[in-house]
């Protein structure tokens, strides 16, 4: 399935690696960072609007969708990087960043890492790596399962989670929106889930491990990020016991915070909103 209107290139980024992009429009450019379990597709409502003033640049992540999936590499370090070298393979010095999900991790990192290429930057619905696993205690943590899941040593998720795949990654889809998804779009996400199993946990995996050594390193040396930043987030604080304005703060100096009642999937369960922040920040 593609974004209607938009070219699609697969753009390489690395060595080993190309990022399947949808880019569409002119001027400024936006990229947008998809999260789990989805691809690209999740933007679907809310590029064409973006495109009407903005270059919009919609890449599957390394380890998803019909992107290269290579069996290391998922720090999200080197997935900023990722993001970073398709900028400049398409011709651009800075770009607004906008990221969901794990989307929204490799976003955050890419403004700690690369603060001189990203004019603005946006977060949906995630706290950081550190400060989300901080956050997360008793059975609380449950709603968080899969996070521990993807966390052990390969091959035990990886064979759990391929054993009934559908079941998986559908509990997300199912339970984390508002609205129904499509059926050919939960099938589109469902298909690419399967195929991209080892990848997806090698991707959480790097969450409980190498990332967090990044973060703290990062709040060691009272690194921030230096750019406009903006998130919407669903009040997860209310039900786990944290004040979700007051963790991004100490990493946002230039923060605006938003609380929102739109389910997870939030570019899809109210994508008026959602490109309503991302043109109101992009115009800064």
């Amino acid at each position: 399935m593609q974004i209607e209107g938009f070219e699609y290139r697969d753009v390489k980024v690395a060595e080993d690696v190309s990022l399947h992009t949808a880019i569409a429009g002119s001027g400024p450019a936006i990229v947008l960072l998809h999260g789990f379990p989805q691809t690209h597709l999740m933007w679907r409502h809310v590029a064409p609007r973006l495109a009407a003033t903005h270059t919009v640049i919609c890449p599957d992540l390394r380890g998803y969708g019909a992107s290269s999936k290579p069996a290391d590499g998922y720090a999200k370090r080197t997935m900023a990087q990722d993001v970073v070298n398709l900028a400049d393979a398409l011709g651009f010095e800075r770009f607004a960043l906008a990221g969901h999900d794990r989307g929204a991790l490799v976003a955050f990192r890419a403004g700690l890492d690369h603060p001189d290429r990203i004019t603005d930057l946006t977060i949906l619905d995630v706290l950081p790596t550190l400060d989300m696993w901080e956050v997360l205690h008793g059975v609380d943590a449950t709603v968080a399962f899969h996070l521990y899941l993807m966390a052990q040593p390969r091959p035990l998720p990886e064979q759990l989670i391929a054993g009934a795949p559908d079941a998986f990654f559908g509990f997300f889809l199912d339970l984390w929106g508002i609205t129904p998804f499509d059926p050919e779009i939960k099938a589109a996400y469902l298909q690419a889930s399967r195929e991209a199993i080892p990848s997806i946990v090698a991707d959480y995996r790097a969450s409980a491990s190498t990332d967090i050594d990044h973060d703290r390193a990062d709040r060691a040396a009272s690194r921030t990020l230096a750019m406009p930043t903006t998130v919407v987030q669903q009040d997860w604080g209310a039900a786990l016991g944290f004040d979700a304005a007051a963790l991004w703060r100490p990493w946002a100096p230039a923060l605006t915070h938003r609380t929102v009642t739109s389910g997870h999937f939030m570019a899809e369960d109210d994508p008026e909103l959602i490109t309503e922040v991302l043109l109101a920040v992009s115009r800064n």
